[in-house]
């Protein structure tokens, strides 16, 4: 049987360099996305359509929601707190990584209220990132090494699996996580991703059937995989660098999909004038709530 197709609709013209990281926030029924090389993390209102933005003055690979209010992030060599607005940001102490050679890309709350981030080497090719877990009493812990573009994270809703990309390995890998503590091992793959079809794997988000969700990077499309690892949904986009997904919407029935630019030369842009917009669709299933730091 052919995949279902869907086709995703424009939720907001904002021309983001590098769209990454959607994250709903229920407590005001907004979205948050970064924009990673804009320095930029957005926050959208769809309901009101009010949209404001604040900068970290360095790249910006993912923010989290925290339990007092604030936000986490994860931005260029560090960690970092901020308020609700970007209001006093400031670096987490005792830590930080050789931001001449990689930067934090994607990052999430685990289901423990740490957030896990991982980096990238700059020039996309070598082994040279790592997955790290920042507690709230502001430790960090290495989760993973060898890594070249650390990128999508999600765990299951019993707490035992976690899902996660390394995007030039061309698949999702999956670790059995002890519901207990959030440890993590046996890591395998569970989803190969044909780059020549569907393009690279990117950002990824499970809904409540327990199906993953792929941004993929360079195809236009975001594919939804079942727990067996069948390809049963494509929603296309207007866009080819796809980045990210998450769910969203008063009942987490809307999945938000941010794209990026970049990536494209002049003549690519002309042919693709909503790269770097956020995006939506209504995929008939829903998701979970963000998880939140501390």
């Amino acid at each position: 049987m052919s995949p279902r197709e869907l086709s995703a609709e424009l939720a907001l013209e904002v021309g983001a360099l590098l769209g990454e990281g959607p994250l709903w926030d229920e407590r005001d029924g907004s979205l948050l996305f970064v924009d990673i090389e804009g320095e930029l993390v957005h926050r959208f209102g769809p309901a009101t359509g009010e949209h404001a933005s604040f900068s970290t003055g360095a790249p910006v690979g993912s923010v989290g929601l925290r339990a007092d209010g604030g936000l986490v992030l994860a931005v260029h060599d560090h960690f970092a707190r901020s308020g609700a607005a970007g209001e006093d940001l400031e670096a987490v102490p005792g830590f930080s990584v050789e931001g001449a050679a990689v930067r934090f890309n994607d990052g999430e709350v685990d289901p423990w209220g740490r957030y896990v981030a991982g980096t990238m080497d700059w020039e996309q090719r070598r082994p040279l990132g790592a997955l790290y877990r920042l507690s709230p009493d502001g430790s960090v812990t290495t989760l993973v090494e060898g890594v070249t573009i650390s990128n999508g994270l999600a765990w299951s809703a019993d707490r035992r699996l976690l899902y996660y990309v390394d995007t030039p390995t061309l698949g999702v890998d999956v670790f059995d996580v002890d519901p207990a503590d959030g440890g993590i091992s046996g890591r395998r793959r569970t989803i190969d991703v044909e780059e020549s079809e569907h393009g690279r794997p990117d950002g990824i988000a499970l809904d409540a059937e327990g199906c993953l969700w792929v941004a993929c990077y360079g195809g236009g499309r975001v594919c939804r995989f079942t727990p067996a690892g069948a390809l049963d949904t494509i929603v296309r986009l207007p866009a080819s660098c796809v980045t990210s997904v998450a769910f969203g919407g008063p009942h987490l029935t809307d999945l938000y999909v941010t794209t990026a630019r970049t990536d494209l030369d002049p003549a690519a842009l002309a042919e693709e004038p909503h790269a770097g917009d956020l995006f939506v669709v209504e995929p008939g299933v829903s998701g979970f709530p963000p998880a939140r730091f501390g």
